[in-house]
């Protein structure tokens, strides 16, 4: 059938179900039956002349024009399945069988919509992949882009970002969650005001696209209170419909309770693994820490360093002022080490007033008792507290690996009686073992 016919018999092909498209070799639209309306909302007249990949779903562009550069090199195409961008914005998933017409210099197509077999597919494996990546992944970033990942072939998405932190709004850190493909500039947003609506509303879904410039703001709940707000931009001129809220209600859900259940997770990690008084690493991490070390020391022939360090005197600060005054001291005699060692060294607090502290990557031994004479002068510099002015200075203990010892037990011990030794030696020094 030629061209020309296709046009006669129009008046005929308008009773079609299935959507009947003519595209020259430009790639634009010379003919749409009037299924379009119903399938895509555009009228017939308002898709002539246009190029047709500016109505393709954006990732499906570059095999649909694989495909039809194949059909205009004479190869016909039988229930090829891409999706086209409705007027209203969301996806109409389309199954074509097309042909080459020489004469004419065209391609005729005929597209059936299977959007809602496709949909129902597509959106249960998704809701699988989601809850599967929720309970599966522990790192919540790397959950975040996964979760990106998973919507962005499926529902309009052009900007993603989760707002997650404490209680007061303006402690709340904003997290922007690239896209792949998607690179265009973010419309406006004010974050801390819409977040602070999602809030004040109190209900489980938040849908506030007109307001504020088409993004979509959702809250993450959690067993007893909110654990952030999900927010999400479709695109220019695109916006949610009511399945695509009804998905996202669920992934909301979803991620509100994994971001729940990681949260518990640190917080039980740092109980576990940290000085609830100081923020220090305790005993545990301590000895775990050390006996990596040992072992990334012995690999690479490098000197490793214990200071084990106890308050000269601070029985007496607690006796004098009180405890509130002496968990003050102890706060800021924490706070006075990690100033002066790396951010690669441990610092942890043993129990008491007594300190250990973990250097690793020495190039020569000698650096560790510099590094040892740094933390005497810091913590022997007078310490303001409850209006009061006290010195408290430290005795240290120093133990080398692999000169004093060659395990974690024998440093600690060599350490532990070198500051013992600095101690009765009158205290306010360093001792080497």
């Amino acid at each position: 059938m030629t061209f020309r016919n296709v046009q006669l018999l129009g008046n005929y092909l308008d009773l079609l179900l299935d959507m009947l498209c003519v595209v020259d070799d430009t790639g634009r639209f010379v003919y749409v039956s009037a299924s379009a309306e119903q399938i895509l909302g555009y009228m017939p007249a308002e898709l002539i002349g246009q190029r047709m990949q500016d109505y393709i779903w954006p990732d499906d562009v570059a095999d649909t024009l694989a495909k039809a550069k194949a059909v205009m090199q004479g190869h016909s195409l039988v229930h090829f399945e891409n999706r086209y961008r409705h007027k209203q914005g969301h996806a109409v998933y389309l199954s074509w069988s097309a042909k080459r017409s020489e004469q004419e210099r065209v391609r005729v197509g005929v597209a059936r919509d299977v959007s809602a077999v496709r949909l129902v597919q597509a959106r249960q494996k998704l809701l699988y992949a989601i809850a599967e990546a929720t309970h599966q992944t522990e790192d919540l970033p790397a959950l975040y882009q996964q979760i990106a990942g998973l919507l962005s072939p499926l529902l309009p998405l052009q900007h993603l970002r989760i707002a997650v932190g404490g209680s007061a709004l303006e402690s709340w850190q904003i997290l922007t969650v690239p896209v792949a493909g998607k690179d265009a500039a973010a419309p406006e947003l004010d974050e801390q005001t819409l977040c602070g609506q999602v809030v004040q509303s109190g209900t489980r879904q938040w849908a506030l696209q007109e307001q504020s410039g088409g993004w979509l703001a959702l809250p993450l709940p959690g067993a007893e209170v909110l654990q952030g707000v999900l927010l999400l931009h479709p695109g220019v001129g695109l916006s949610y419909q009511r399945d695509d809220l009804a998905l996202l209600d669920y992934l909301a859900v979803q991620l509100g309770a994994a971001i729940e259940r990681k949260t518990m997770l640190l917080r039980l990690q740092q109980q576990a693994l940290y000085d609830s008084l100081t923020g220090l690493a305790n005993r545990t991490l301590l000895l775990d820490r050390l006996q990596s070390a040992l072992q990334r020391s012995s690999r690479d022939q490098q000197p490793l360093a214990l200071l084990y360090l106890d308050l000269d005197h601070f029985k007496q600060v607690n006796d004098n002022f009180g405890h509130a005054v002496g968990d003050l001291l102890l706060q800021q005699t924490a706070q006075r080490i990690l100033q002066v060692v790396r951010q690669t060294d441990t610092v942890a607090r043993f129990g008491g007033d007594e300190f250990v502290v973990l250097l690793e990557q020495l190039h020569q031994a000698d650096t560790a008792l510099l590094v040892a004479e740094k933390i005497r002068q810091a913590l022997a510099r007078p310490f303001l507290l409850a209006d009061q002015q006290l010195l408290i200075a430290p005795s240290i203990g120093l133990a080398l690996f692999p000169e004093h010892g060659t395990d974690s037990r024998q440093l600690l011990q060599r350490a532990d009686s070198a500051m013992y030794q600095a101690k009765r030696d009158g205290g306010d020094r360093i001792k080497q073992a």
